[in-house]
């Protein structure tokens, strides 16, 4: 890029600044979407105060997942434990339980560390700086800004994937998105409104997420398209640079679900630390993220009349994964380091997707909610 377009650029970054913010702080009025975890625009000049917990909860809860899919989680999880007080106390093979299927599970690890902490340490409040929230376990740069935006009202620079890819075409940043993030963070920073940063927050991250999509943006209706420089050069969607990817290695390994007599499930629990740390999961052979495990009914636990049910494929961040499942029925005592999970039992376990992917594969419908 030329240093006169760099300039120009800059220069209508500082200049435009207050302009853009009042706009977008007026399209949010009138078009933010309701989500749970949210009061409504202008909270802070009615003398409303949303509740940190709920914010602090939904935004972990947001990491690398869809607003879709954390609302059910975010509702169990508040019906569950209304205050942090109550997370706190909650066994932390409950709080896994109820997370399985969100993903990402040092999420939930962390969530119950945090609420422990500011529990016992800090008479249930959350701290309201950035750089106080930062000291507690599993809250990021990202997760510290959003809650001191939305939950206090700080001037603080949110940026998250959304934002990400309104800025980038706002200002339609050359520089690939991996190396962009912090001329991207410093723009946000000249963005943000000293009044209402955390609506202009949930602003920014609601147009991106509605209006200046990924894919056939709505560009008619943005209402800071007068000042977006992606627009006026005709391709927007070519924004936000993007490095080639990689492609994700394949790793293999088997699975084998024992189901006894009366419909029950063998199961153990994950180590606490590393992939899908303090889940639940039907036994396995040796595969992780950067290793094949062995495939064949010869790697079982232990020796039973092993039946291949079927492939499974499942995708994590990193990687790919296939496992071929094999299912036996067999009757007592479970092995040492192992639990049976009673089939009325087994919806409400700490399974993770790919886990009930496997057991639905031998046993379909097993995962599905049942009567007592």
């Amino acid at each position: 890029m030329a240093l006169q377009d760099q300039t120009r650029k800059a220069e209508k970054a500082i200049s435009g600044d207050s302009s853009i913010a009042a706009r977008l702080l007026a399209w949010y009025d009138a078009h933010h979407r309701d989500l749970p975890w949210r009061v409504t625009p202008g909270a802070f000049a009615r003398g409303t105060r949303p509740d940190p917990y709920r914010i602090w909860l939904s935004e972990v809860m947001l990491q690398q997942t869809t607003v879709e899919a954390v609302k059910a989680y975010f509702r169990t999880f508040i019906e569950k434990w209304p205050t942090v007080a109550a997370l706190a106390a909650a066994p932390a093979e409950d709080v896994m339980k109820a997370w399985a299927g969100l993903g990402y599970y040092s999420r939930a690890r962390n969530l119950k560390a945090c609420a422990d902490i500011v529990a016992a340490q800090r008479g249930g409040r959350f701290p309201d700086t950035e750089a106080g929230l930062k000291e507690l376990p599993g809250i990021g740069a990202y997760t510290a800004a959003a809650v001191a935006a939305i939950a206090f009202d700080r001037p603080a620079a949110v940026v998250d994937g959304n934002v990400e890819r309104v800025v980038s075409r706002l200002y339609s940043i050359e520089t690939p998105l991996s190396e962009a993030k912090p001329e991207i963070r410093a723009l946000v920073e000249k963005l943000v409104p000293e009044t209402r940063p955390g609506d202009f927050a949930q602003a920014m991250m609601d147009l991106g997420a509605t209006i200046c999509t990924p894919r056939r943006p709505r560009c008619m209706l943005c209402p800071v398209r007068e000042d977006c420089s992606a627009i006026l050069a005709g391709d927007p969607e070519r924004f936000p640079v993007r490095l080639p990817k990689d492609d994700r290695p394949l790793r293999r390994g088997a699975a084998f679900v024992a189901e006894r007599g009366d419909g029950a499930i063998l199961l153990r629990k994950r180590p606490d630390k590393g992939l899908l740390g303090g889940m639940t999961e039907v036994p396995t052979t040796a595969w992780t993220a950067r290793a094949d495990g062995a495939t064949t009914a010869d790697a079982a636990p232990f020796p039973a009349d092993w039946r291949r049910a079927g492939r499974i494929g499942h995708v994590f961040t990193h990687f790919a994964l296939e496992l071929d499942v094999f299912h036996a029925h067999i009757e007592g005592a479970a092995p040492v380091g192992h639990f049976w999970s009673l089939a009325h039992e087994i919806s409400g376990e700490a399974l993770p997707t790919v886990m009930k992917k496997v057991i639905e594969r031998a046993i379909p419908g097993a995962t599905k909610a049942r009567p007592v």
